[in-house]
């Protein structure tokens, strides 16, 4: 046989290329499948929301509700200050201080639409100073929680 019969013999080229696109059609098929099968599927969408909050510390210059030294027990006031919009139900605020953070007024929860978006604020009483405040995203289908925002408070 000489080289350039080799070189110019295409008989067989179709049925191989063939063989291997049907291989690789049925492993992708099958990754796809077993990703929503297995429910790692549902997960892809569940991503935090990406939103930007600004937190404005002030003291009220009264008494700490659970210590009574004055000028202890400070307010934030959290604004919401662009990126997605976020169901009110998903979003928590917490400190880490020994005070339990108060609501005192904004339109996040009950009273407000139902949703945070721009511009929508909330104040929140009994922050110590040096206390870290964090507004936290709960999966609504379960499983995690993500700190979207967090400050802490002056010394």
């Amino acid at each position: 046989m000489q080289l350039k019969d080799l070189l110019t013999e295409d008989r067989a080229v179709s049925p191989v290329i063939g063989v291997i696109l049907m291989v690789a059609i049925t492993v992708i098929l099958a990754a796809v499948i077993g990703t929503f099968v297995l429910g790692l599927g549902d997960q892809v969408s569940d991503n935090a929301p990406q939103a930007s909050f600004s937190f404005d510390f002030s003291s009220n210059g009264g008494f700490s509700g659970d210590t009574g030294a004055p000028g202890t027990s400070d307010i934030v006031n959290i604004t919401h200050e662009g990126g997605e919009t976020i169901e009110n139900s998903t979003l928590s605020v917490s400190g880490d201080g020994t005070q339990t953070l108060q609501r005192e007024s904004g339109n996040w929860g009950p009273s407000g639409d139902g949703v945070v978006s721009a511009g929508d604020r909330i104040t929140l009483s009994g922050v110590n100073s040096g206390e870290t405040i964090r507004v936290v995203w709960t999966n609504p289908n379960g499983g995690s929680t993500n700190t979207i925002a967090r400050s802490t408070a002056p010394q």
